[in-house]
């Protein structure tokens, strides 16, 4: 089975502590990802504007938020300035791509694009993914050729902008394979490569799951049948630290079923994308998340504009 894995880097806790213990592993079991870097400042402290999203609370709960994230890193953009991760981390994200890693740009400012960019115009969503580009361009010398929305969230004209910005290939959903996507009544040409697996925040504390055995879980689901393979996201601030025992057993699992891991260029760079059939992208719920995210929808006939079963 191939295994994709795209590492989401959101904080400058998990830019400074997470994404070098991810790399260390990764060197010793000999495995490359894609690591999606947060470039602007890190005002993880504001996303308390969402305790009234329903199941906000029990998520909290079952995460162990401030054990994964630290009190200090909870009140950056409210009681501490938001530092700058990419001006402050930059040193760490070059050694990603030394180590020949894929990077790409998962946001400029995480919880201001994860909290309001459903809802914003092709000028807002522009100089949110341009100020993430230029900021990816001053840390690497050149252009990102992924994106990887935070939060799964977006609108359509994120959409038209990965097209328009050059980038090759975008991770901005949740899924079962890889696709053209159709939003609003529009096709945009930048092929979609959804994450297939769970998350380890939606599994924890639910049925009987925990740090003693998530990575069983998540290895369980690998397995379900998927031709072009599964895609996993991990975070900095989570595997990359206090549940790194956890993706140490993952990489120890999936090799010993002689599965191919490796990162989202490898992976796409095995598909004929000319190919790939256009689905519906719309926002939705998935079971461990609160509020809606954009999920792989339908099957479209474009040349009808009719929808067909999946």
């Amino acid at each position: 089975m191939k295994i994709a894995l795209k590492v989401d880097v959101d904080t400058l806790r998990g830019t400074l502590e997470g994404v070098p213990a991810l790399l260390d592993l990764y060197q010793r079991y000999g495995v490359k990802a894609t690591f999606l870097f947060s470039l602007g400042p890190d005002h993880t402290g504001r996303a308390l504007r969402r305790i009234f999203r329903p199941g906000f609370f029990s998520k909290v709960q079952r995460t162990s938020v401030l054990s994964h994230y630290g009190l200090k890193t909870l009140l950056y953009g409210t009681l501490l300035p938001g530092p700058h991760i990419s001006r402050r981390g930059r040193d760490i994200m070059r050694q990603a791509e030394k180590a020949g890693h894929e990077v790409g740009v998962h946001c400029y400012d995480h919880i201001r694009w994860q909290d309001f960019v459903a809802n914003r115009d092709a000028v807002w969503t522009q100089q949110e993914m341009q100020a993430a580009i230029d900021s990816f361009q001053e840390v690497f010398g050149h252009q990102p050729s992924v994106h990887g929305a935070a939060g799964w969230q977006l609108n359509k004209h994120t959409l038209q902008l990965e097209q328009q910005l050059g980038f090759r290939y975008a991770s901005d959903c949740r899924g079962q394979s890889p696709f053209i996507p159709h939003m609003e009544g529009e096709t945009f040409q930048c092929p979609q490569i959804p994450t297939t697996l769970p998350t380890l925040d939606e599994l924890l504390g639910c049925n009987g799951i925990t740090e003693a055995n998530v990575h069983e879980a998540v290895f369980a689901a690998s397995r379900k049948p998927a031709p072009e393979g599964h895609v996993y996201t991990l975070h900095a601030e989570l595997e990359g630290m206090k549940l790194l025992p956890v993706m140490e057993k993952l990489l120890q699992l999936w090799q010993k079923a002689e599965d191919d891991i490796g990162t989202l260029k490898d992976y796409i760079a095995d598909l004929d994308t000319a190919t790939l059939p256009c689905h519906e992208l719309i926002m939705s719920e998935i079971e461990g998340r609160s509020g809606v995210l954009a999920v792989q929808g339908s099957k479209i006939d474009v040349g009808r504009n009719k929808t067909t079963q999946a």
